[in-house]
């Protein structure tokens, strides 16, 4: 008998369905253990609540959120040949740096052109008021006309009315008065055509004048025209109204364009932020300057800062090309979400790297007003109960 074979008589160290006995000791042990893992379960459970009721129910999370920028479309104002590209694809330029040159040569041409017109309206105005002198040089001698007229029919009149009572007498004939009163007739006549000649005169001036206004008036519309047709030739270099990275460039050398079509977009990088879009039920804490946690897809283990910006007027879908008409049969409720903006808090190292259509992860701190929700909850009923009194 070998001493791996239990001696008859003896137990054998198995139970009756063939398994092996259990000693109390290891029992006791299994015991310890499982109470303890239940007590560290219990704690780290209690933990998790604790945490969570304190903490984790006030820091709203999303994965819904991209970084964006308010990109700008270069577009020319006038339509021509592209005579030069003056940058590149991913170039950073400062705003007012020329980007794209068109020809001139046309708008050189009519530039000109307004500019000659406007000289024409200047050398006109400066004709009539040459003749507006000359005419007033004969005003002069038609006044003077004038002067010598009346007083010859002054002259004229004294003189009929001198041989009324010589002719009365019989010391003069009936002649010499008939003769007196027809030259003063004729004096009076011509008193009145120096006084029309006079008044033509003048008229003649005032209607020079009229001219006048009428040549700087159409010098005026040149140079209108003129000032125009600058900033046309002006806008044949188109600038950058901001400063950002030139994105998606598709003008060439040599290419026809016309105003407002694309040739380029500027990303404003330097003015990144994110659109985090919260669930409607995340909302009801989150109030604007509340700081956020940000985690860029692209940089992994880093995390960034920044703040509740703004928060959007309207859900994302009431913004949609077609909003959604739920006023039917088969309705279905679905959670919308509602667009934060969250502005970025990150280094000039951290902001080389990102773009804008980057994934983020946003979590928003509302734990500076807590009891947001119990507050409007104990204003509607006040409100209610206001209400109730009227």
């Amino acid at each position: 008998m070998t001493d791996e074979q239990p001696a008859p008589g003896e137990d054998k160290d198995e139970n009756d369905d063939g398994k092996p006995k259990v000693s109390p000791e290891k029992k006791r042990k299994i015991r310890t253990a499982l109470i303890a893992g239940g007590g560290v379960l219990l704690l780290a459970g209690a933990g998790w609540y604790a945490y969570h009721a304190l903490v984790g129910k006030y820091h709203e999370t999303t994965d819904d959120a991209y970084l964006q920028a308010d990109a700008v479309t270069v577009s020319p104002k006038v339509g021509g040949y592209v005579d030069a590209v003056l940058v590149r694809e991913n170039q950073d330029v400062a705003a007012g740096q020329p980007l794209v040159r068109i020809d001139p040569r046309d708008y050189n041409a009519q530039a000109e052109q307004f500019r000659a017109q406007v000289d024409i309206a200047r050398a006109n105005a400066d004709a009539v008021r040459a003749q507006i002198a000359e005419q007033e040089s004969s005003v002069a001698a038609a006044r003077a006309q004038l002067a010598a007229a009346r007083q010859a029919a002054t002259f004229a009149a004294g003189e009929a009315q001198r041989y009324a009572p010589l002719v009365a007498i019989g010391a003069e004939n009936a002649q010499a008065l008939a003769d007196r009163r027809n030259q003063a007739a004729q004096a009076a006549d011509q008193v009145a055509a120096q006084r029309a000649a006079l008044a033509n005169a003048e008229k003649r001036i005032a209607s020079l004048r009229a001219q006048v206004r009428q040549a700087e008036a159409q010098g005026e519309a040149a140079a209108a025209q003129l000032k125009a047709a600058g900033v046309n030739l002006q806008a044949t270099t188109v600038a950058a109204s901001i400063a950002g990275r030139i994105g998606d460039a598709t003008v060439r050398l040599g290419q026809f364009v016309q105003p407002g079509a694309r040739l380029m977009t500027l990303v404003p990088v330097a003015s990144l932020y994110i659109t985090a879009n919260y669930k409607e039920t995340q909302i009801g804490r989150m109030r604007v300057g509340q700081p956020a946690e940000i985690k860029v897809d692209a940089l992994p283990h880093v995390k960034l800062r920044g703040r509740v910006d703004s928060m959007a007027p309207g859900t994302g879908a009431q913004f949609s090309l077609l909003p959604p008409q739920n006023a039917t049969g088969n309705f279905t409720k679905i959670v919308q979400r509602i667009p934060v903006r969250i502005a970025l808090d990150a280094s000039p190292e951290v902001r080389q790297v990102l773009v804008p259509g980057l994934s983020v992860k946003v979590t928003v701190d509302t734990s500076d007003d807590k009891d947001a929700i119990k507050d409007v909850r104990k204003d509607e009923k006040e409100h209610q109960r206001r209400e109730d009194r009227r």
